[in-house]
């Protein structure tokens, strides 16, 4: 895609803590945006939610390797507690399993049948 309206790096972007965005201002007069989770997943691509104009961000990836989930995800994040939860549960019956194995020694017909 090479039809960016601008590449702007980072730094010169502002942080705006109630959206949880980078904001840029766009020649129509509202802002180009950008979340801390997209530029974790590597995306550059800042839109406009006004227009159809685009900028690419320059930035570091490595800078945003670390982040957890936007509140933008707590329906995904409950879904993982529920996993979390079925994965407890299938360790439980494994463990009931290994308590109710038993090991017996093979008889010496059998043994020498294999052999």
């Amino acid at each position: 895609m090479g039809a960016y309206y601008d590449e702007i790096e980072i730094e010169d972007m502002a942080w705006d803590e109630v959206k949880s965005v980078y904001h840029y201002p766009c020649p129509c007069g509202d802002r180009f945006e950008i979340s801390r989770k997209q530029l974790a997943n590597c995306e550059d691509i800042a839109t406009c939610p006004s227009c159809s104009l685009i900028i690419r961000v320059v930035y570091d990836p490595l800078d945003f390797e670390d982040e957890s989930p936007d509140d933008e995800g707590s329906a995904s994040q409950e879904s993982e507690e529920d996993e979390e939860e079925d994965d407890n549960s299938d360790d439980d019956q494994f463990e009931d399993a290994l308590e109710k194995l038993t090991l017996t020694e093979p008889s010496a017909a059998l043994v020498a049948a294999a052999a």
